[in-house]
């Protein structure tokens, strides 16, 4: 629904580092741990990174896929992100609800830890969901979306590298929203 931030950041900076993400490492702590190095070396801040945020706009077709599909059915965004990121991209989005995590801030508005919501959430997510009985349709691109996608009654990949999809031959996949509105749509 929106650009990659850390690719944004790097393009920003130069740091070419920075450009790894989700797509690349199936470890999110180790993609985070890596990434928070980075930033400590090159003593980038929050307001750094939150300056680049703020220049970022949804995926073309984005807002208006969300907003057709919250008109029909609940939505819950399940993200790795952090609230102190996403929070410009979400105001965009009309504010759809999201669940993420936290940054741990020190006082020279650096990032010193991440605070997890709870470890793989995303899967979990989907688990108390169907708890409540709700039946799940996911959607995700990158490996940390895997043990949701699993878990969820209906999954299916969206833009995935080619990497992703060939592990998992299995699962639909969609390259455009109108294909993805209408999988969930045929599904529910």
């Amino acid at each position: 629904m929106v650009p990659e931030i850390w690719i944004a950041f790097a393009e920003k900076t130069g740091v070419e580092e920075l450009k790894r993400t989700t797509r690349d490492e199936p470890d999110y702590e180790v993609l985070m741990h890596y990434r928070l190095d980075i930033l400590k070396e090159n003593s980038f801040t929050l307001s750094q990174i939150q300056e680049v945020i703020e220049t970022l706009e949804p995926l073309p077709g984005a807002l208006e896929f969300l907003s057709e599909l919250r008109a029909e059915y609940e939505v819950i965004l399940l993200s790795d992100t952090f609230r102190e990121f996403a929070s410009p991209l979400m105001r965009k989005l009309k504010n759809p609800t999201l669940f993420c995590h936290e940054l741990i801030i020190n006082q020279d508005d650096c990032i010193e830890s991440i605070k997890l919501r709870l470890p793989d959430h995303k899967r979990k997510s989907v688990q108390y969901l169907q708890k409540l009985n709700f039946q799940v349709t996911a959607s995700g691109d990158s490996y940390n979306d895997l043990g949701m996608l699993k878990t969820a009654d209906r999954c299916i990949l969206f833009n995935p590298p080619s990497s992703l999809s060939a592990e998992y031959p299995d699962m639909a996949v969609a390259t455009d929203y109108k294909t993805l509105f209408s999988f969930i749509r045929e599904q529910l």
